[in-house]
């Protein structure tokens, strides 16, 4: 069985602790993200972490399971829309300017994978998208590219930024060709659509992906459970 331990990585930017759950001792390093309001050992109760046990008891990648704010920005109504996109982007800022570089500290490493179920596949590819030079892989698993809904017709730059498929039609496409981006969804997915329509935008730029559509599939954890070691085996 692969090494598993538990952290709280302080955040000055967000004035908190955030709970972390690491699966391996060496690898490259995912960036992990649990499905809306979930927490921070989700992928593991469901059975994500253990689809892939082969890759980190043999040390191809280390798994490292983060903690979101979900209740506390894009997911609370006791906020306002303004406020919800806020307290996002500084856990955006968060992951950026001091997760991430504590990840390549430890790994030695520039470059991390990202990977999420649902809105997990959000967290993912919304980092992966903002950051091309800070991410080698993008697993999108049955996400989601478009946040505006939630913030009630606000207008903020910040909410521009934090949607894949507004502003990646404005993105260079150099900025994007060293990387592999996956977008895995089922057929009968309620995230079919989104990610007919974000591969639509990457093939328009000349952005290379692969867009994976099960047959037979729902949005659910039996899905991504199939589609996770199935993408790993791919690169590792």
């Amino acid at each position: 069985m692969p090494k598993v331990h538990y952290t709280d990585f302080y955040s000055h930017i967000l004035g908190i602790s955030l709970k972390v759950e690491i699966t391996g001792q060496w690898g490259l390093p995912i960036l992990m993200f649990p499905t809306t309001k979930g927490s921070f050992v989700q992928n593991r109760d469901f059975g994500l972490n253990d689809s892939v046990k082969w890759f980190t008891e043999t040390g191809k990648v280390k798994l490292y399971n983060i903690e979101t704010i979900d209740t506390k920005s894009l997911y609370t109504r006791n906020l306002s829309p303004y406020q919800r996109i806020y307290n996002y982007n500084k856990y955006h800022e968060f992951l950026v300017k001091e997760f991430i570089p504590y990840l390549q500290r430890e790994n030695q490493t520039h470059r991390i994978a990202t990977a999420g179920c649902s809105f997990g596949g959000y967290h993912a590819a919304d980092l992966a998208f903002r950051n091309p030079d800070l991410i080698s892989h993008l697993f999108s698993l049955s996400g989601a590219f478009n946040i505006r809904d939630m913030v009630e017709g606000t207008s903020s730059d910040l909410v521009y930024f934090h949607n894949p498929n507004e502003f990646m039609p404005n993105e260079q496409p150099w900025r994007y060709q060293h990387m592999n981006l996956v977008l895995g969804v089922g057929e009968y997915d309620i995230c079919l659509n989104k990610n007919l329509n974000m591969s639509g935008i990457l093939r328009s730029k000349g952005i290379p992906h692969t867009l994976d559509v099960k047959r037979w599939a729902n949005h659910d954890w039996p899905l991504w459970n199939r589609m996770f070691p199935e993408y790993l085996g791919w690169y590792f």
